[in-house]
Parts: structure tokens; sequence; C-alpha cells
């Protein structure tokens, strides 16, 4: 099988009409916030049984169909020593990887951040695909002010999303851009919406420039902060209505039609809220799947329901999986909020 082949086989194993994105990636510290909130100590071996049950899930292959796995992850095995890599793909739920670096300041631009870990990404991916990964992910965040993002910040941040996707094409690796306007301030909508146009155009200018193929990779934008196009979270809320409106209207814009599909993320939004406006976004819906990629609005009642007790693995794989099959629902436009109670 070529590269091409290889990249093609991996959007069609991700991207259907149902099933969506697993975000499992957490960094170290953001896991402990998580587990700090149910008393359970961070170590090796329970970030390893948790995301063990994650991925032991019966049935979640129906609703899932990838994972993004953070390094550590990738290289861990379950109980029965098989790598947690596999364990997904036993469920066709296909491995990936956060391959960033996190963020810095971006010089010439204040305000503005820039992404680390262009250097030695080719050799790390080499690693990864040994490992079982066949997609990656890069974020690259882009702060809302009175002056930011800037010109620089813009064409800065664009560029470095499209190196990292032209170097995973290059390597078979299926590649998640994940531009994120953050939503910290006191803008509006509208403000929203007319940053996250700049931003999308400058990216997929930039991934043009960089030979990305379009059809080969998955856009990631945020829900919630606010490349769904919330508001502030300082501001008023907009309802379900508005917001697919307003982000309908900004892909439709600046999103190709060869873009198989568009991943949002949950960000800080409750596992109800994300799917509520996924729902309405898909009531709209365009050329693309418009699908999931979600973290803490699915792992929040995972979390609450386990509470790092193995007697309670079976009330924790329930939650996921409700979690998992109501946004399989929203992602065709069928959820309403009663079935949170069936």
């Amino acid at each position: 099988m070529d590269i091409s082949q290889r990249l093609q086989q991996t959007i069609n194993d991700l991207v259907d009409d149902r099933r969506g994105i697993l975000a499992a990636d957490e960094s170290a510290p953001t896991i402990k916030k998580r587990f700090d909130a149910i008393n359970l100590e961070s170590t090796e071996e329970n970030r390893r049984a948790y995301r063990s049950l994650l991925l032991e899930t019966p049935g979640l292959g129906e609703f899932l169909s990838g994972v993004i796995l953070f390094e550590e992850t990738l290289g861990q095995k379950n109980a029965a020593g098989t790598p947690l890599a596999e364990v997904a793909w036993k469920q066709k739920i296909v491995p990936g990887i956060k391959v960033d670096k996190g963020t810095e300041k971006l010089v010439g631009a204040p305000g503005d951040l820039i992404t680390k870990g262009l250097d030695g990404l080719a050799d790390r991916l080499m690693t990864y695909i040994e490992q079982g990964a066949r997609f990656a992910k890069w974020r690259e965040v882009y702060p809302i002010t009175a002056t930011n993002p800037t010109a620089l910040g813009l064409h800065a941040n664009a560029e470095r999303l499209a190196h990292y996707a032209a170097t995973c094409q290059e390597l078979g690796v299926v590649p998640i851009v994940e531009p994120e306007v953050l939503m910290d301030g006191k803008h509006d909508i509208e403000r929203c919406e007319e940053i996250t146009e700049g931003v999308l155009y400058a990216v997929f200018q930039a991934l043009r420039q960089y030979g990305v193929i379009l059809e080969q990779m998955i856009l990631k934008p945020n829900m919630v902060k606010p490349n769904m196009v919330l508001p502030g979270k300082d501001c008023r809320t907009a309802d379900p209505g508005e917001i697919a409106d307003a982000t309908i209207r900004v892909f439709r814009r600046t999103v190709p039609a060869a873009v198989p599909s568009i991943n949002f993320l949950s960000g800080g939004q409750s596992p109800e809220e994300a799917t509520i406006n996924l729902n309405a976004i898909n009531q709209i819906g365009g050329p693309w799947q418009l699908s999931i990629s979600y973290g803490r609005a699915l792992q929040q009642p995972v979390l609450e329901a386990w509470q790092g007790k193995a007697e309670n693995i079976e009330a924790a794989e329930s939650a996921l999986l409700k979690r998992a099959r109501l946004n399989a629902l929203a992602r065709q436009g069928r959820y309403n909020p009663g079935m949170e109670t069936d």
C-alpha cells in the first residue's frame, strides 16, 4: 500500500455519517486536574487504568471511529499486556497521537502565541507509526483582543499548521489541523465570527501553499473558544440556533468542500450543551461531515462514575457509551434533551 492509499484508508476508517473521535490526549498537568476532581492520584498506573477503561468499553466502536492519545498512552498496555493502540483498533477505533509541544509567545506579535514541536517531528512520527498511530493532531491558538490576532499571528500560526500537516502526509499520517480561537474576553459573537473567518482563510491559504491534500486531512475547530463561533465567556450566551447559523456561514465562506470532515472540540461546555450545539449545526449541515473530537464532554461523566474504583468500571463504561450514543444521534440532527433521561 503506497502513502496515498494509506492516507485514504485512514480517512475511510475515520470518517462516516455517525461516528466521531474521542480526545484522550490530556497532558500530565491536565489529567492531574481531572483526577484531582475525584481525589485520585495521577500516577502512571492510574492513567493507564483509566485510559484502558475508555478503550475497552464494549460497543464503543459503534459510536467512535478514532481516539487521540497522549504520547505516554501510546506506549502503554492494558492489564492483559495488549498495547492500547491495538485495544482501540480491535473495535475499529483508529489510534492517533497528539504531536505538538505546547505554546510560547510569538516574537514581534504582542499577545499572540505560536506552537512548538516542529523540530524532530518527522522522526517522532516514525516512532508513533511503529506504535500503531495512523493520524496526528496539532493545535495552534489565537487569542481575541482589540488587536489580536495580529497579521503576523495569523500568518505564522497558519504556516506552522501547514508545515505540520505536510510533514504528516509525506509519511502517510492523516493530519488533524486544529486552529483554536480562544474564548477569553468580552468579544461578542460577531467579533468571534470575524476572527474565525480570518483564521480559517489564512489556514487554508497556507495548506494550499504547502501542497497539503485537503481530501486527506481533518479540520478540528474548537467549539467553545469559540471556533464554533460562540461569544466570549464574559458576554451574553448565544442560543444553539444562532451559534449554528454563524458557524456554518463561516465554514461555507472558508472551508473547501474537499475537506471530508470537521470535528468539533467541546472545550468548556457541559456534556449536554456540547451535544445540543452539535445537533443544531447538523440540522443545517453542509458539504462536510460535521462530527466531534470531544474530550471532557465525553469523559466527565466517566470520571464521575469511575472514581478510580474497580467496582465502578461497568458504571463508567455505561456513562461513556451513553454520551457517545447521544452524540451519534446529534451527528444526524436527531438528538433532543429528553433523551438524557432515557
